[in-house]
């Protein structure tokens, strides 16, 4: 997903233009941190304490050159309102949240008011249009039909969580004037692989093959996740 975000931003930005982003439950910082490293302004916004732990951790590690180019705060994703003013950002993210949101559509229009125009939205979502992959290749049969006619599903951690379809998405993206431009699929190959895999000797072969897919008709529509991208009219 990185190299897909990397691909976008290249895209749009003139290269070497420090841009201010901000990561909207950053998690333990990884995006967050890896775009600070790149000479980006980042911003992460989280309201676990864990993981805000975790961030600071990781970051106290880094030279002050990039400790000083990001920043943490503490809390929640749906009041970027009470945090940040109208188009105070280039480059807006939100990863792996949306799942775990029963109605999104308020933190979706948070997202686009923060972001400048011609700035950039990425989603991270869980693929409702391929739930029943991963039962299905798992050979549970039940669990696949069911997972046809539902958006919701209970992830590895044992959490029940929510899906999104692309199409709903891209008409919810249209409706706060941040259209659709660009979308991938994530985790094409390796959504079976049990957690706690190591990494296989040919990783950067494995990367290059996930890549390609994620780009690439019919292999993206099945991915687990989804990865859309934005633009700010």
């Amino acid at each position: 997903m990185a190299r897909q975000l990397d691909e976008q931003i290249a895209g749009r930005f003139p290269v070497g233009q420090r841009l201010r982003v901000l990561d909207v439950g950053m998690g333990q910082g990884t995006q967050a941190l890896r775009l600070a490293r790149l000479g980006h302004q980042v911003t992460g916004l989280e309201q676990d304490a864990t993981m805000i732990a975790a961030a600071r951790a990781a970051l106290s590690g880094e030279p002050e050159g990039i400790r000083e180019r990001m920043r943490i705060i503490e809390g929640d994703g749906r009041e970027t309102g009470a945090h940040f003013l109208p188009g105070s950002f280039d480059v807006v993210l939100c990863h792996g949240v949306l799942m775990y949101l029963q109605d999104p559509d308020a933190l979706l229009a948070g997202l686009a008011r923060v972001l400048a125009p011609g700035g950039l939205l990425s989603l991270l979502v869980r693929n409702g249009d391929a739930l029943a992959m991963r039962p299905g290749l798992a050979g549970d049969w039940a669990g696949a039909l069911a997972a046809f006619d539902s958006v919701s599903y209970r992830n590895r951690l044992g959490v029940d969580a929510r899906a999104d379809r692309r199409a709903a998405l891209t008409d919810t993206l249209a409706g706060i004037g941040a259209p659709l431009h660009a979308w991938y699929g994530v985790r094409v190959f390796t959504d079976t692989a049990p957690d706690g895999t190591e990494p296989p000797a040919d990783l950067e072969t494995l990367l290059a093959a996930e890549e390609r897919a994620g780009k690439t008709d019919p292999y993206r529509g099945v991915a687990a996740l989804l990865h859309l991208c934005g633009v700010r009219g």
